[in-house]
């Protein structure tokens, strides 16, 4: 159970991370489009679709990776002061209610529309370049399948901390840059007074 949660954690990391790097086409596509829109007077047909696919693919890649650090808003005014055990229990319904359903609705309509996308071929029509999006809806079933995984992760970690009233919490891999900055200052203080 517990290697199964590190499998998943691992994976939805690793594509989140990958697919994180799309910022830096967004802006590197932004900036171009502005050059010769503003500079050369020259704007592309291209430039606004290719930034609306790369948000639409980044948010979906991202989210199974979200889901695996605790990102995701909830009510957590009165979550909060449950005991951990209570708060799996309410997870592990929800979960079993709301998630599952709704990410294989996710999975199984984004196939329908991938399947018929890819099958003519479908370009956008707000382009007048005709950018081809039938790529950007097969993100839809990969976006569903990782957040499957993750979700049976979630429902494993729900179990563990039913059974020892504490949360199997997620590698951490990514820092704010104050704590950061507050860590190095504490160390570097520390380094001082011996």
């Amino acid at each position: 159970m517990i290697g199964f949660i590190r499998f998943a954690d691992s994976l939805s990391a690793w594509f989140g991370k990958a697919f994180a790097w799309l910022i830096v086409l967004m802006a590197v596509g932004t900036g171009y489009e502005v050059f010769v829109r503003y500079v050369l007077n020259s704007p592309t047909p291209w430039a606004l679709d290719v930034s609306f696919i790369m948000y639409g693919t980044l948010f979906m890649m991202g989210g199974a990776y979200t889901l695996s650090r605790g990102g995701h808003v909830r009510g957590d005014f009165l979550y909060r002061l449950w005991q951990p055990r209570t708060q799996a229990k309410v997870d592990l319904v929800l979960y079993i209610l709301f998630f599952f359903p709704g990410v294989t609705a996710l999975i199984f309509a984004g196939w329908k529309y991938a399947s018929r996308s890819w099958g003519y071929g479908e370009v956008s029509v707000n382009s007048p370049a005709g950018i081809p999006i039938f790529q950007f809806k097969t993100v839809i079933v990969a976006a569903g399948i990782l957040l499957f995984i993750q979700g049976i992760a979630q429902v494993f970690r729900c179990i563990h901390c039913i059974r020892t009233n504490q949360w199997l919490q997620a590698d951490e891999d990514v820092f704010e840059t104050e704590d950061l900055l507050m860590k190095q200052a504490n160390e570097a203080e520390k380094g001082h007074n011996p």
